[in-house]
């Protein structure tokens, strides 16, 4: 069921994530505290305004949270190297910045931008395109100028295209606990 990134990777923990199957959410890219996911919005997934529901979007961004928080493999003699421990989130903050409707295609980048410790903080935006635009290829991705906030963001992805119009903005909070 592990959905296969764009070079062929696949994520442990969705191997049995029925909601995120459910959902038909592809992996784009994943890299040490960056994952970058997409999907398209379907009618089912519409509140009665006939807008993407919340609780979507939020389900949505909470799966990238949780591709960057747990790396997809762990080198040998680091914490979690023997599958021991997980990340999972200790709290949550969401603003929902503009609607999305049924047919965009949407993509959350979600990057690290702390970690002491057992905890850590993490940044996730979700931006919506339709599907007959040219969806961008901005992954997110560090290019060593990040200054860690979200305009550094934008400044560090300015030579790649922003896939659509940020719609949310999402801030996680993350946990490494005993998995048992």
């Amino acid at each position: 069921m592990a959905e296969a990134t764009l070079s062929g990777a696949t994520h442990p923990i969705l191997e049995n994530d029925y909601a995120s199957e459910w959902m038909g959410i592809e992996v784009l890219k994943l890299d040490d505290g960056h994952a970058t996911i997409r999907m398209t919005l379907r009618q089912e997934m519409l509140n009665g305004f006939g807008m993407a529901h919340g609780g979507m979007i939020f389900a949505f961004g909470d799966t990238a949270f949780a591709l960057a928080c747990n790396p997809a493999s762990t080198p040998a003699g680091t914490a979690g190297a023997d599958g021991d421990t997980i990340t999972v989130a200790s709290g949550v903050d969401i603003n929902f910045l503009k609607p999305a409707f049924t047919g965009q295609v949407i993509t959350a980048v979600a990057n690290r931008r702390a970690h002491a410790g057992r905890s850590g903080l993490y940044d996730v935006q979700i931006y919506a395109a339709d599907p007959h635009t040219a969806v961008g290829t901005n992954t997110g991705t560090n290019t060593g100028t990040n200054t860690g906030t979200a305009a550094g963001t934008a400044a560090d992805s300015a030579n790649d295209e922003t896939p659509g119009e940020l719609i949310a903005e999402f801030r996680g909070r993350s946990r490494t606990i005993s998995k048992k």
